[in-house]
């Protein structure tokens, strides 16, 4: 069972960017935020944090404000630091893939927290001293200067990566009508729906059909049609039906 996952922000001041780390972590499929002291109390109900989370308003109402840090982290039982700068005495500083790729496969723990600080300063050396590791996200030399949702983005990215991604094969996509692909039932009505068609707009003689409609067959077997493509074809020789009956009024 993959570990319990806490995204923790202390001492955030934009409500903009409470919003857009909401977003960070649906898009990941995390849902669990805790804030610490944020400057604003009423901050998860902000216009601008509710429309920067653009969707994710399920991840701001279940969204917790706390006053200390250990309120924060109950429950947690490896918490990662979010920082640039290496702390002297600090935990090992790591790359969120070198560390969090071992760490799903590994003993994995029961609940992991990633802390992230306040926009202005950081995080403070204190709570960086109480984590077991501090990740950094490796960026260019002379600028590394990440808006803090962003960071979160990555962070979420690297561990739901971490975790096994999602499935975005073909069988996962089959679940979907628009990638779905269309049967041999539904070919043939399609099929039958075009050469009545086609025969209305005079382009098919019944009487001498030659090879038209089994050469449409397999040009449409190699195209490999969805269902949502047999909707559509079906539409078009349903035009066509259409105003060939109104032409012949």
């Amino acid at each position: 069972m993959a570990p319990a996952t806490r995204f923790v922000l202390i001492e955030t001041s934009h409500a903009g960017n409470v919003g857009g780390v909401a977003r960070a972590m649906k898009v990941m499929g995390f849902d669990d935020l805790v804030l610490v002291r944020p400057r604003w109390l009423d901050v998860l109900q902000r216009e601008e944090a509710i429309e920067r989370s653009s969707g994710a308003a399920d991840v701001l109402h279940k969204a917790r404000i706390v006053e200390t840090l250990d309120e924060a982290l109950e429950g947690m039982t490896h918490l990662c630091a979010t920082a640039m700068t290496p702390r002297d005495f600090g935990p090992p500083t790591r790359a969120p893939r070198e560390h969090l790729g071992t760490l799903s496969k590994t003993n994995a723990p029961a609940g992991v927290a990633f802390l992230f600080g306040s926009e202005r300063y950081g995080m403070r050396n204190d709570d960086v001293y109480r984590c077991h590791v501090c990740l950094s996200i490796p960026t260019a030399p002379d600028y590394g200067s990440l808006n803090l949702a962003a960071a979160a983005q990555l962070i979420a990215y690297e561990w739901r990566l971490a975790l096994g991604g999602f499935d975005t094969s073909d069988a996962a996509l089959a679940h979907d009508p628009a990638q779905r692909p269309a049967d041999a039932q539904a070919l043939a009505g399609m099929l039958q729906h075009w050469e009545d068609a086609l025969v209305a707009v005079d382009y098919l003689d019944p009487a001498a059909p030659k090879k038209l409609m089994p050469r449409l067959q397999q040009l449409f077997n190699r195209a490999q049609l969805t269902e949502a493509e047999v909707h559509i074809l079906r539409g078009v020789a349903r035009a066509m039906l259409e105003t060939a009956a109104r032409a012949k009024r």
